[in-house]
């Protein structure tokens, strides 16, 4: 700095020197003034810290002091204080006690007002503040009175019903009293009654005999003209085994499908993958069963004329 400052005097003319080192001059005891002032200021602190040290110096003796008295006090505090730990202890138990006395007692009282509240909703009240005026046409008494009759006849009936049932378990003739109660028909009108089941039964089992018999001429007649016998496997399922099958086991398995079983639906066999030409041509190609079933007849005939 102080080579720059020296160039850059050398720089100046003599006129231009002599105001420079004027204001450096100025600049200078400024600087020395606020130096001073710095130090001065400085010097209060230190004077002012070293009060404060003092101060607390001689707070700290009187703390010290203080503190032998209280540990001179001290001694008999502690055997007090041991006495008094026993107290203390005897005391929570009790407080854990009274606690306990006041968990139960609160339950109780919880257990009271649900009670108190069922009776309530049941209509009890208390007698001594509550004045009951009962009506001469009392509904609630009308209506007991009516559940009272109708339980006893019911009673009654019932008691009816069970001598009916026994004297019918003895298969002794039923007493007049009981089937007027009962509502029973007579013995003639159930001789009759009888009578009409037991030809109603006949006639039934005569039908089912003509049925069958009516069945099994249709399927052997079903089977001499297509020269197929239909079997109803299960539900929605017909086999279909042909006259001239080599084997007995050579069927055909439709499922019928669709609204009333219009559609009918080849499923998969041994038998039908041997002969999958005619599934081909005639079921998914023509959409044709009658002309399947046709071929499949001429072809099995054919093997067999050939044989």
């Amino acid at each position: 700095m102080r080579a720059i400052l020296g160039s850059y005097d050398s720089e100046l003319t003599p006129a231009e020197y002599s105001p420079q080192l004027t204001r450096r001059m100025r600049e200078a005891e400024d600087m020395l003034q606020k130096a001073h002032a710095h130090s001065s200021e400085m010097e209060a602190q230190l004077s002012q810290a070293l009060e404060e040290l003092g101060a607390q110096k001689q707070r700290a003796d009187m703390l010290e002091v203080e503190l032998k008295m209280l540990r001179t006090q001290a001694a008999p505090a502690e055997e007090s204080f041991l006495f008094s730990r026993e107290e203390v202890s005897s005391l929570r138990l009790k407080i854990e006690e009274l606690e306990g006395e006041r968990r139960h007692l609160e339950e109780d009282k919880k257990m009271l007002e649900a009670q108190l509240e069922r009776l309530t909703l049941q209509g009890d009240y208390d007698q001594s503040r509550t004045k009951v005026l009962h009506l001469r046409l009392n509904p609630a008494r009308a209506a007991r009175q009516q559940l009272h009759e109708g339980r006893q006849q019911l009673q009654d009936e019932c008691e009816r019903l069970r001598e009916l049932v026994r004297a019918l378990e003895r298969g002794g003739p039923v007493p007049a009293d009981l089937e007027a109660a009962a509502g029973l028909p007579s013995s003639k009108e159930v001789a009759e009654l009888r009578k009409q089941v037991e030809s109603a039964e006949l006639k039934n089992q005569r039908l089912k005999e003509v049925f069958q018999t009516k069945i099994q001429e249709f399927r052997k007649v079903c089977y001499t003209l297509t020269g197929y016998q239909v079997d109803i496997t299960t539900e929605n399922q017909y086999r279909l085994s042909s006259m001239y099958a080599e084997r007995k086991g050579d069927c055909l398995i439709f499922k019928a499908a669709g609204p009333s079983g219009t559609k009918m639906q080849l499923l998969e066999t041994e038998f039908s993958r041997t002969v999958q030409e005619l599934v081909e041509l005639h079921l998914l190609r023509q959409d044709s069963i009658p002309a399947f079933l046709s071929a499949l007849t001429l072809d099995l005939f054919s093997r067999q004329t050939v044989a």
